[in-house]
C-alpha cells in the first residue's frame, strides 16, 4: 500500500484582457472565455482582470453584467494597448499572467496549449500565426504586410528563433511583467515587453495558430501610428546591437 502523495498547490494565473469600445464582441467574449476559465480552474486559481480603456460605449455596463464576480479596472480616458496592459499587470496577482484580446480573433481556448509550454527555461509563450505551420485568415493584406514585414525584422535584430512579435496574445511568467517595464502606451507595447525580455535573457516558445479577422467591432490600430511606433523600436534596437558589439 502506497500512501496518496499530497497533491500540489495550484497555480495561480491572472488573465488580463484590455476592452475598448467592444459593446458588440463582450457577449461573444463571456461564451467563448466562460468554459476555458471552467476548464483552467481545474489545473489553476484563476483571476480574471478587465481594463475598460476609455470606453464611450456601453462596454463598461456589459462587463459588469456578464463577469460581475471578476475584477473590472477603468481607465477614465482612452490611453491605448500598452497602457492598459501596464495597468492589467500592475493589479495582476498570480504566479502566471496572462494577455489575452477582447475580440476573440484568437480563440481563449488556445490558453490551454500555450500554459503547458512554460517550463524551467521558458518564461513566455507566444501565439503565432506566421509560424510555418499557423495560418491569417480574412485579415487585411496592408496589415499582414506590415506585420510580417516587422517581424522578420525583430527576428533578425533580436537573433530569435520566434516568426511572431506582434500578437498580444500570450502567456508570461509573474517575474517577466514585474521586471520589464511598457513604456509605450499603443500597440508597440506588445512587441516593446517581448523585445526588452529577449535582450534580457528571457526565453521564449510560440505556438503555432490562425489569425481570424474580428467579427464585430472594429480595429483600433492606427497603421501610420504603427509604422511610426516600429521604426523608433527598431532604431532602439539597432542603436542597442551596435554600442553592445562595440563593448
Amino acid at each position: 500500500f502506497k500512501p496518496p502523495t499530497a497533491r500540489q498547490p495550484m497555480q495561480a494565473l491572472s488573465i488580463v484582457i484590455p476592452c475598448y469600445n467592444e459593446e458588440d464582441g463582450i457577449p461573444q467574449l463571456a461564451e467563448q472565455l466562460k468554459p476555458v476559465i471552467k476548464k483552467l480552474n481545474e489545473n489553476y486559481t484563476v483571476e480574471l482582470i478587465f481594463v475598460d480603456d476609455g470606453s464611450r460605449d456601453n462596454t463598461n455596463v456589459l462587463l459588469h453584467n456578464y463577469f460581475p464576480s471578476d475584477t473590472i479596472l477603468t481607465h477614465e480616458t482612452n490611453k491605448n494597448l500598452g497602457a492598459a496592459l501596464r495597468t492589467g499587470f500592475a493589479h495582476a496577482h498570480g504566479d502566471i499572467v496572462a494577455a489575452l484580446d477582447s475580440d476573440c480573433t484568437y480563440h481563449p481556448s488556445v490558453l490551454t496549449q500555450m500554459l503547458p509550454l512554460l517550463d524551467d527555461s521558458t518564461a513566455i509563450v507566444t501565439v503565432s500565426p506566421y509560424h510555418p505551420q499557423g495560418s491569417v485568415e480574412n485579415v487585411p493584406a496592408y496589415r499582414l504586410f506590415l506585420s510580417k514585414s516587422v517581424s522578420a525584422i525583430y527576428r533578425m535584430l533580436l537573433k530569435s528563433d520566434l516568426h511572431t512579435y506582434t500578437a498580444m496574445v500570450r502567456v508570461y511568467k509573474k517575474d517577466v511583467v514585474k521586471n520589464i517595464h511598457i513604456q509605450s502606451n499603443t500597440f508597440m507595447g506588445v512587441t516593446e515587453i517581448l523585445a526588452k525580455a529577449l535582450l534580457r535573457g528571457y526565453k521564449a516558445k510560440e505556438v503555432p495558430v490562425t489569425l481570424t479577422a474580428r467579427k464585430f467591432g472594429i480595429s483600433k490600430m492606427k497603421t501610420a501610428r504603427a509604422i511610426r511606433d516600429h521604426l523608433k523600436l527598431i532604431r532602439s534596437l539597432v542603436a542597442y546591437r551596435f554600442w553592445s558589439s562595440e563593448l
